[in-house]
């Protein structure tokens, strides 16, 4: 008898700490402060990408804060306070203030993700940008067309169970970082530009810049690229990745 009790109340012990301990991770997780910047070029639907995410990022139970100047990044003291960094900005120029404000961020812990020219064709002419996101986009052979994209990291959080699939959109040919941790690439098939026959061009990419974690999809030229679930997922998991760690 006294034996079962004392399973019964190793039990119940175990259920209460595993809902404190979830509890407290739900917890953690609604104090995480999450910048969203849109603008720029307005071919990549920068309002839609907002409209998208903003509600998912609420549900997660973040603090939003959404942005359509850039003048945000160089209010550094503000800055310090996001643990997270979604932009959806296609070309333009970050001020010395800006882009000092965004990368000394993001050195120090703050997280930074997004996707295709949101993230990846944002300001061309600043390289330490160009340094802390990993790669450029430089040309997409044939404008939208539908390509494969190989998952080539099952083991990763962000990738694991997906399987490879196609996507209609820019298939982005990028200058970028050997140093970038690789998760999904694709093939051209030379149709469009005969020379690039063969090359294997990363599609999904995570690396660390200082304390911070950096996320990057060459895929979402449209919204409607987002219906596809891997799509979707593999950006999702690559936002949560990239928080900033508790310290």
């Amino acid at each position: 008898m006294k034996f079962r009790l004392s399973i019964t109340i190793l039990l119940l012990l175990t259920l209460f700490f595993d809902n404190i301990s979830l509890i407290a991770q739900s917890e953690e997780l609604s104090r995480k402060s999450v910048l969203l910047v849109y603008g720029g070029w307005e071919g990549h639907n920068p309002k839609e990408f907002k409209d998208l995410f903003f509600p998912w990022l609420t549900s997660q139970g973040f603090n939003v804060t959404v942005s359509n100047t850039l003048d945000i990044y160089a209010d550094k003291e503000n800055m310090k306070h996001f643990d997270l960094i979604i932009q959806s900005w296609t070309m333009g120029t970050l001020t010395k203030e800006q882009e000092s404000g965004l990368i000394e961020a993001v050195k120090n812990g703050t997280g930074l993700a997004g996707c295709h020219g949101g993230l990846g064709d944002s300001f061309r002419s600043n390289t330490n940008y160009l340094f802390m996101v990993g790669g450029q986009f430089v040309a997409h052979p044939g404008g939208k067309i539908k390509y494969r994209v190989n998952i080539v990291n099952h083991a990763d959080t962000i990738t694991k169970g997906l399987s490879d699939f196609e996507v209609i959109s820019e298939q982005y040919y990028m200058l970028v970082d050997p140093g970038v941790e690789v998760l999904a690439t694709t093939t051209f098939n030379g149709e469009h530009a005969e020379w690039v026959k063969g090359v294997k061009m990363p599609v999904v990419w995570k690396k660390r810049f200082g304390k911070g974690k950096v996320f990057y999809s060459s895929i979402g030229h449209s919204i409607s690229e987002f219906d596809i679930p891997e799509v979707m997922e593999i950006m999702k998991r690559g936002i949560l990745w990239a928080m900033k760690e508790k310290i």
